[in-house]
């Protein structure tokens, strides 16, 4: 035996699971997730979950990135080496719009990958959930809710009770081995 990680609910549908998702957020619960083969329209608003800051992420990298090419450019071909090509001055900004394009874009890309990465909690080589046979089906076929056990609102009996009244079925108590 060891810890209890999390109670499992099966639900027949995804119109069920987002029931379901909703009377769980309203009867209190704060951490639990919703799993299906597929995003259902709606869960995020369900389960209550905010706007992911992802995008200021990669829009202060974007402009980090665009601010370092430009900058680099510009002391480069105004103090640092200053030549006069064709005609042209010193600061020729027409000219640095590529690479600092090249760079917004750079930078840009790294943010979204690093900043996904990152609020995703990944790289997590393996989940407690996958403990459970039942959860093998999720990607496939099948549609659960769990309510993890570091919930202020958790209690296993009230929480099992709970999940079959709002149409659970083949509910699992989750248990992480012990070390």
């Amino acid at each position: 035996m060891g810890r209890t990680f999390a109670i499992l609910a099966e639900f027949a549908n995804p119109a069920e699971l987002l029931a379901a998702a909703k009377a769980v957020r309203k009867a209190g619960y704060r951490h639990f997730d919703c799993h299906s083969p597929f995003p259902i329209h709606g869960m995020d608003q369900a389960m209550g979950l905010k706007r992911s800051p992802l995008g200021f992420i990669v829009g202060g990298l974007c402009i980090v990135g665009a601010s370092i090419g430009f900058g680099l450019q510009t002391w480069v071909h105004t103090i640092e080496y200053p030549l006069i090509i064709a005609g042209k001055p010193f600061f020729s900004w027409q000219a640095f719009i590529i690479v600092t394009f090249a760079l917004l874009v750079l930078f840009g890309a790294f943010g979204a990958v690093l900043g996904m990465l990152s609020l995703s909690g990944l790289p997590r080589l393996h989940h407690p959930l996958f403990y459970s046979d039942n959860f093998s089906r999720f990607s496939r076929d099948a549609y659960f809710v769990s309510i993890e056990a570091i919930d202020a609102h958790f209690d296993a009996k009230e929480t099992w009770a709970f999940l079959e009244s709002i149409g659970g079925r083949n509910l699992e108590l989750v248990e992480e081995p012990s070390p």
